[in-house]
């Protein structure tokens, strides 16, 4: 066999291995791969970049889905929730109210119902209206500058950052303020000190050094309602990826912090330059 056939044996070699490490990422549910492009034939290059851009969009559009059925639960049992502490409010209000209650060993019980109730609507009730998001309104921002003027608001924190001056990325400025301040809430109520910024196209990784997110709360620190913290509202993490989404973008956990860090997450910008 001359070298023209040993080329074409490992080449075929090589592109089985690209279409077996696809099929495991897909298999298990990972979208996010993207497997390199030199070496190749331009037909097979073209068809690689078509296959990696094909990940991120069914990445996208699960995420999406998965954001969409939340949102679904959610206002179902929003709805239900206040159909069922409406009554119970008003009814303790008014036995707060009688003559026969004041005063009484009853007067304590009823007011922890009705306060119990009072701050479950109320709590119910701001979490449906942040589901109501207005159009995102995009524009160009230098990235640098914007992330050092958020960073003002926490003289307490070591800042290190890695973004480029000329870094421009399209973004609803408000979200995106919205989702950096949840996340540095995050970190310091987890004990950070120091918080690292890092641009690599198209991905900004904001990371801490805070206590990591135990490995069994991972996979679901996103679900609507769910926390880590005994004051937690469960609202900030599944809220803020909304809000990258209704941008375009996405906001992720990674799996693997950035070195010298505990905890790491993704932002993804659809549009940067």
């Amino acid at each position: 066999m001359g070298a023209l056939g040993w080329w074409f044996v490992r080449h075929q070699r090589r592109l089985r291995l690209r279409a077996y490490l696809m099929q495991e990422a897909i298999r298990n549910h990972d979208f996010s791969f993207r497997l390199p492009t030199d070496g190749l034939l331009s037909g097979e290059r073209a068809m690689q970049e078509a296959l990696n851009q094909l990940g991120q969009v069914i990445r996208q559009q699960v995420n999406q889905n998965e954001v969409e059925s939340w949102e679904k639960l959610t206002r179902v049992l929003t709805h239900e929730i206040m159909n069922a502490t409406a009554p119970i409010t008003s009814i303790s209000q008014s036995m707060l109210s009688r003559d026969d209650v004041k005063g009484t060993a009853l007067e304590a019980g009823i007011q922890a119902i009705h306060t119990a109730s009072t701050h479950l609507s109320d709590f119910v009730d701001s979490y449906r209206k942040l589901l109501q998001l207005q159009q995102p309104s995009l524009q160009d921002v230098r990235l640098a500058g914007f992330l050092e003027d958020i960073q003002q608001l926490y003289p307490q924190i070591g800042w290190h950052s890695l973004v480029a001056d000329h870094i421009m990325v399209c973004i609803d400025r408000n979200m995106l303020r919205q989702v950096l301040i949840n996340l540095f809430k995050n970190a310091i109520e987890a004990g950070a000190t120091q918080i690292g910024l890092e641009y690599v196209a198209p991905m900004l990784y904001v990371s801490n050094d805070g206590h990591p997110i135990p490995a069994e709360a991972c996979q679901s620190v996103f679900v609507p309602f769910f926390t880590t913290k005994r004051t937690g509202s469960g609202i900030g993490l599944s809220y803020s990826r909304r809000l990258m989404l209704q941008q375009g973008g996405y906001l992720n956990l990674e799996e693997r912090p950035r070195t010298g860090y505990h905890t790491t997450f993704s932002i993804e910008f659809t549009s940067a330059s």
